[in-house]
This record gives C-alpha cells, sequence and structure tokens, in this order.
C-alpha cells in the first residue's frame, strides 16, 4: 500500500526530498503501480508546436487558497498548470470533502469534459500561490486535430487520472482509516522528509483538515489519532509540523486489519 508522489526519487537523500518532482502528482493509492505519474501533457511537442498550444492560451496567476474552477459550474476547457499545486476535490452535499489529487507542474486539471461541454464534477483550488494556462475547449479540440502529440497527451492525462481515482476508490473501500492515514504520514516523510536529531520533520504545511480530506475521516478523528500517535512515541506535532520518530510503528499500523 502506498501513498504515492507517483514515482518519488526515493534514492535521493531524504534531507534533499523537501518536494515533490515535476509533474508528479501527490495521491491516494493502494500500490506502486502510479509510479512515475503521467507524462507532461505538452513533452511530445516540439517547439514550434508548444508555442502555438501555449498562444491559443490565457495565463493566470492563482493565489494560495484561491478557487480556479468549481462543482457544478460549466466546463470552460482545461488548465495547464506551470507552477505551484492545485488540489482537485468532490464536496458532497452534506459538506464533507474528499481530495482527490494534488496536481503539480505540467500536469493538467479540469477535466474530463477537456472541449468545454457539460459541468465540471469537481472543484480545483490553489494550495500554493500557482500561475496556470487556461485551454479553451474550443480552441483545445482544434488544436488536437492539428497536432496528433498533443491528442496523445491529454489521453495518457486522462488515462492516467482515471488510474488515480479508482486507486483512490479501492483504497477508501478496502483500507481502514488508520491504515491509510499511516501510510499517508509515511508517504509524507518520503516526499517532504527532513532529517532532525529528534526524527524526521515533514517539511511541508498541512493542516488536519488536509489530511482528514485525503484519508476520508472528519479533521476531529485526524487531530484525536495523531495526539494518540503523540503518547505513543511515534511522532512530536509542533504547531502545523510533524516530526515523525518512529517510521517503523507507522510501518506496522499500516498493516492493520481492516477496521
Amino acid at each position: 500500500m502506498e501513498f504515492s508522489t507517483a514515482g518519488a526519487d526515493r534514492d535521493r537523500p531524504m534531507a534533499a526530498r523537501t518536494s515533490p518532482s515535476r509533474s508528479q502528482p501527490l495521491l491516494l493509492s493502494e500500490s506502486g503501480t502510479l509510479a512515475g505519474g503521467p507524462p507532461a501533457l505538452l513533452q511530445g511537442l516540439s517547439p514550434r508546436e508548444r508555442d502555438l498550444v501555449l498562444g491559443h492560451g490565457r495565463r493566470r496567476v492563482i493565489n494560495r487558497g484561491q478557487t480556479l474552477f468549481n462543482q457544478d459550474t460549466p466546463h470552460e476547457g482545461i488548465y495547464l498548470i506551470e507552477s505551484g499545486r492545485i488540489r482537485v476535490f468532490y464536496n458532497a452535499p452534506s459538506g464533507r470533502e474528499i481530495t482527490l489529487a494534488y496536481w503539480h507542474p505540467g500536469n493538467f486539471v479540469g477535466g474530463p469534459d477537456i472541449f468545454g461541454t457539460g459541468v465540471h464534477i469537481w472543484s480545483g483550488v490553489a494550495t500554493t500561490d500557482s500561475s496556470v494556462v487556461h485551454l479553451p475547449g474550443k480552441a483545445l479540440r482544434n488544436l488536437v486535430m492539428q497536432i496528433p502529440a498533443l491528442g496523445i497527451g491529454i489521453i495518457e492525462g486522462l488515462a492516467f487520472k482515471g488510474k488515480c481515482y479508482s486507486a483512490l476508490v479501492q483504497m477508501l473501500g478496502t483500507r481502514s482509516i488508520t491504515e491509510r492515514l499511516a501510510q499517508l504520514l509515511l508517504h509524507l516523510v518520503d516526499a517532504y522528509g527532513v532529517e532532525e536529531s529528534s526524527g524526521v520533520l515533514i517539511a511541508a504545511a498541512f493542516t488536519h483538515a488536509d489530511l482528514a480530506h485525503m484519508v476520508g475521516a472528519t479533521r476531529q478523528w485526524v487531530t484525536t489519532s495523531l495526539r494518540r500517535l503523540e503518547e505513543q512515541g511515534i511522532l512530536h506535532c509542533r504547531k502545523s509540523q510533524i516530526v515523525v520518530r518512529r517510521p517503523d510503528a507507522l510501518l506496522a499500523l499500516r498493516s492493520l486489519p481492516s477496521e
């Protein structure tokens, strides 16, 4: 079971792993089959083709916490992430949220109706200051007919997203919340871990609500569980940071029988 950035470089020194590498989405997965992530959307294009695509786009800079697109609003195409991080999530009628993935530069968000028909079935929000290029659906349809490599990139991206969301459903349906939280913490150590004298600091800003949205729990459950883990000496919470002292104990927790 793996909470994966889809290809995190596990051979690099831990102190150097301060963020997922370019194009690696952050998502909940039960296996390592998503390792490597999707190719960047414009990776297979020639310089001229890239310029042509970007020439049809409109660049937007969005601040941390700003909404990029809302669930149940009309599609207007896709957004190519140039910098920053976009969280895609579903908001239930009850108000509960589930995070589908965090997407990084090189990925696109705003599907699955990439040509601008229908309505958004998820929402997207910037979790860091970000820059995106909006590619309108009509223009994108015309570009795909002119540039086969762009069409292939879109198909590969949509296929990867389908696998991601299937993996999330499988994880939520077959693993206990405790297992999911333990694996999430292990993955954040792997992706963002910085060695300290007292353990491994997760050098990334994720609130208890963020963690809850990723594992399918309430913020209160996550807060209580982290407090319990701290009492057991497995980790230490300081303000908005988490220091993992015993990764071995988290490894044991992630293999508990389903609740």
